[in-house]
């Protein structure tokens, strides 16, 4: 993938660090025939390989109603939105012009012709070297049954359900100001547009791009997301606080409280019953309110940040704090996304069953079709819990009941928090 952004980028052919790629490439077994689904994904749109190569990915999911277990709303958001406009894609098969570079580039991946290649065999053809989450049995024959179902697909379920995959896509953009969830997704998202015609939402995409681009000490890089803006302010505001510094810091306090202000969200996303959204309002998320996916670890770090605003009130560091209705908000939220389990997941509920896990078809992540409870998002929300019911008692009758083991070591082999309303 590098290999072919620097040569889309202009470098030669004959550049130095061309000559090394392509020696690693011809050296690896299956190197580029192996690449995995996602990067076979990309390489199809770029007319570097053919659709053919690439085992199904099915937009009739979309049309699946939400209690089957393989409807993408039971994904976890980060596995569901970048699906959504691959499916988009992958359904209409769109590929770019041929173009002499790009005729050059077949010459230079791959250790055949590219005319000679059997596409159907490297469907399942994984390198090596990038093999991380091998298929499933469930997942070989998912990966069957959907194979089947391509060659005789009827053109109007298809036409139906890429309708509905593309308002998803709309959706997603809309609400994020078209910075999308991460850069994964905004980048195919930005594809699905173009290739749909709407050249003004192409237009507001480009005019994000910078949302994930910053300029280091040896070139540009790409950020996983737009940033980590709120997190950090949140941590460093409480740093402050707890190292007794307030007063020596109080025009930095004024502008992180303000900072807080403007980026909780207030409002949920519309209709998000129907495009599978939690609800939003009251919730931080980890960068801009523009972003605006709520998570529950940052709504717990920035309420905890803003609630001591509230406990520290003597020293003056603001005019006015946030009115106690928007800390109500946010608890709101918290309690909404308490699983099952008891502890806290990170954008969602826990959705779908570990079963899913098995049709995990990235081949190199782990873990990352359902949203899990993790001790950290635990932890942060009961904390945040905990501070708000401290100081204001009487909301919903919040109280926290902790049962900790018998044991007086720590840390405690089990624990347990439960609230009750």
């Amino acid at each position: 993938m590098n290999y072919i952004a620097y040569r889309l980028l202009g470098a030669s052919a004959d550049d130095g660090t061309c000559v090394k790629a392509r020696q690693w490439l011809k050296k690896v077994p299956g190197a580029a025939l192996g690449i995995p689904s996602w990067g076979k994904f990309w390489l199809a749109t770029l007319g570097l390989y053919s659709w053919d190569g690439l085992n199904v990915i099915p937009p009739e999911l979309w049309l699946m109603p939400y209690w089957m277990p393989l409807n993408p709303g039971r994904l976890w958001c980060h596995c569901r939105v970048v699906y959504l406009p691959m499916c988009y894609i992958y359904g209409n098969r769109f590929t770019a012009k041929e173009t002499p570079l790009i005729q050059q580039l077949r010459e230079e991946l791959f250790t055949q012709r590219y005319s000679t290649i059997d596409w159907s065999k490297q469907r399942n053809h994984v390198a090596a070297v990038d093999l991380y989450t091998p298929h499933s049995r469930l997942l070989r024959i998912f990966n069957w049954i959907a194979y089947q179902y391509e060659k005789i697909h009827w053109g109007w379920l298809r036409r139906k359900a890429l309708a509905i995959a593309l308002d998803h896509i709309h959706h997603e953009d809309l609400t994020t100001k078209y910075i999308d969830i991460g850069p994964v997704n905004k980048a195919i998202n930005m594809l699905a547009v173009f290739y749909s015609g709407n050249r003004e939402a192409h237009k507001k995409h480009t005019e994000r791009i910078r949302d994930y681009l910053w300029i280091a000490e040896d070139g540009m890089k790409m950020q996983g997301y737009n940033g980590s803006q709120l997190w950090d302010t949140a941590f460093a505001a409480q740093a402050i606080f707890e190292s007794g510094l307030a007063r020596d810091f109080k025009e930095c306090l004024a502008k992180v409280h303000s900072y807080l202000d403007v980026t909780q969200v207030l409002e949920d996303v519309d209709e998000n019953v129907k495009y599978y959204r939690h609800i939003s309002k009251g919730a931080w998320p980890f960068s801009t309110v523009d972003h605006g996916w709520p998570i529950s670890d940052c709504t717990s770090e920035g309420l905890k940040a803003a609630l001591l605003y509230v406990e520290n009130s003597k020293i003056e560091l603001v005019p006015k704090f946030l009115v106690e209705e928007r800390f109500q908000y946010s608890v709101n939220y918290l309690l909404s996304m308490q699983n099952k389990d008891g502890g806290w997941a990170t954008y969602e509920l826990t959705r779908g069953g570990q079963l899913l896990e098995s049709l995990n078809c990235s081949e190199v992540f782990g873990d990352i079709m359902i949203d899990y409870t993790y001790v950290e998002c635990t932890s942060a929300c009961v904390q945040a819990l905990h501070r708000f019911a401290l100081l204001y008692p009487g909301h919903r009758c919040v109280y926290i009941v902790a049962h900790i083991s018998s044991s007086t070591l720590w840390p405690a082999p089990n624990v347990c928090f439960r609230f009750r309303f």
